[in-house]
């Protein structure tokens, strides 16, 4: 019997490695399309919503006057838009600071029936945002302890 040649050995670990590594890609995608959560506005969601039940993100701004506490004091209700449709929406637990009328927020959840049923909140701030500590201050001052902190 005759040894394989060690340039044949490397050919065959070079092809089972390359063999391993595709596989692992695979599975590794696989995986994850299992686990991604994708990402809606109002108007997407509307014209083409997810399948009950299916882990997703809504992201658009709190409707002026629409947030609501149900009697049992943790559930919330609201109403998330983005100029072109609305979408109720029902959180139980702890908002966000941040969170309140006309402000971004992006809700993690699931569809049920035509409520978007969040699971996780997070608020967003715009551009013009200042924290409470800062916001009386002059300009100078704000620099002042902006150049302290450093």
């Amino acid at each position: 019997m005759s040894a394989i040649k060690a340039k044949h050995q490397r050919l065959v670990l070079l092809v089972i490695a390359l063999a391993a590594l595709i596989g692992a890609g695979l599975l590794a995608a696989w995986a994850l399309s299992k686990q991604a959560s994708y990402f809606y506005v109002p108007s997407d969601l509307v014209a083409h919503p997810p399948e009950q039940g299916r882990a997703v993100r809504l992201g658009g701004m709190v409707q002026r006057g629409s947030i609501k506490t149900m009697p049992d004091g943790v559930t919330i209700t609201f109403v998330v838009g983005d100029g072109k449709a609305t979408v109720p929406v029902r959180y139980a637990g702890i908002t966000p600071d941040l969170f309140v009328e006309g402000s971004g927020v992006v809700a993690e959840g699931r569809m049920e029936g035509t409520t978007f049923v969040a699971d996780n909140l997070l608020a967003k701030h715009d551009e013009k945002y200042v924290p409470r500590e800062m916001k009386d201050m002059t300009q100078a001052q704000a620099k002042a302890v902006v150049a302290e902190t450093k």
